[in-house]
């Protein structure tokens, strides 16, 4: 299968992330760490022994995270203590910007949503998608103000509706558009990241706000937002963890991957079991009361999953919603941008169930 790409003079228009300059000062000189030594580098060269085995404790695996995310769920499960490499964090306000540090060199590893490494996959980014699970479409939700006369998703026409562009949020926005007729050309869409659009939403500046968990949450207890829709049967609820095509064409990077996503897998498990626990971790790691993380947490059943057809199927009908609605500038095959070689570390179900490709250099034909 072809991949088909933009051109590389072509923009995502305004559905995409804009990196600020903080960010693209930061992927700079993360990248300029790694690539010192040349394009292809992870900076973990020296941990390959001469015969070829690898020596982790000489490996650093660089990990993309959002607040409350990979790191925190980690720690709670206790499983940040006996690592045998090391791990420097950096944090993100939501996937896109992870993705675009990703591409640029600065990153092996990052957390994100169902929908970045599709917005990533149609900018001609070179990763694939190494581990999966769902939470369900539950927390995912549009949210309006208590007392707003919007009481359908058809109500929101000519309304102006906040939303992370190239986040989970993005997808079930316009889901819920299509599902009530309705298409993005029909309302005014306002690209916030979660801390501004809490903000406009509060001072009513916006009519309603596209969103996932803890905010779901935190807009319903912080700023009386009343659920107008949510994604339980229009989400596919899939988080996944996403590794830059140079880490995994690493031997020492690899090898340090494999364990780093057993033990998210591992985490992942846990917290399914231990809700009250996690709640309590993700509060201390958010600074959101307890009592916002609790009710995030009801609202999020995690299941871990192997890459396989069916998750492959189902963002490949998500990137041909995004595509048909113009929101990215044409199709793309997302077969090429998965790889299962770690389901076995992860699921106990081995490599070899999805139509996969593990080629080098970026997306596979």
């Amino acid at each position: 299968m072809t991949i088909r790409r933009p051109h590389p003079t072509r923009t995502l228009g305004s559905t995409r992330a804009r990196r600020s300059g903080v960010l693209a000062a930061a992927a700079a000189l993360l990248a300029a760490a790694l690539t010192g030594c040349g394009s292809d580098a992870t900076g973990n060269e020296a941990a390959i022994r001469d015969d070829g085995t690898v020596d982790l404790a000489k490996v650093t695996l660089i990990v993309g995270d959002q607040k409350g995310g990979s790191r925190a769920l980690l720690q709670a499960a206790g499983l940040l203590d006996d690592i045998p490499y090391d791990i420097t964090w950096e944090e993100f306000t939501s996937g896109p910007p992870l993705l675009e540090a990703m591409n640029a060199n600065a990153l092996h590893v990052g957390g994100v949503g169902n929908t970045p490494p599709i917005f990533s996959a149609a900018g001609g980014s070179e990763f694939k998608v190494v581990q999966a699970a769902t939470y369900g479409g539950l927390g995912d939700a549009l949210v309006v103000q208590q007392d707003s006369p919007l009481r359908t998703v058809a109500d929101l026409e000519g309304k102006t509706v906040a939303v992370a562009p190239g986040s989970s949020a993005n997808y079930n926005l316009l889901a819920q558009l299509q599902a009530a007729g309705l298409s993005y050309d029909d309302i005014t869409v306002k690209s916030l990241q979660p801390a501004d659009a809490l903000t406009a939403f509060s001072g009513g500046s916006i009519d309603a706000w596209a969103i996932w968990e803890p905010f779901t949450s935190q807009a319903e207890q912080d700023a009386g937002a009343r659920v107008l829709a949510d994604g339980s049967t229009l989400m596919n609820g899939y988080t996944f963890q996403v590794a830059s095509d140079v880490a995994l064409e690493d031997p020492a990077t690899s090898a340090a991957l494999e364990d780093y996503l057993s033990r998210i897998a591992q985490a992942q498990a846990w917290s399914a079991t231990h809700k009250e626990e996690w709640a309590k971790v993700w509060a201390a790691e958010t600074g959101l009361p307890e009592s916002i993380t609790v009710a995030a947490v009801a609202k999020r059943t995690i299941e871990t999953l192997p890459i396989d057809s069916t998750i492959i199927d189902s963002e490949q009908q998500m990137a041909d919603a995004f595509a048909d609605a113009g929101l990215i500038p044409e199709k793309v095959d997302m077969s090429g941008f998965f790889d299962d070689r770690f389901n076995d570390a992860t699921t106990g179900t081995g490599a070899g169930t999805a139509s996969t490709t593990t080629t080098s250099g970026g997306a596979a034909s």
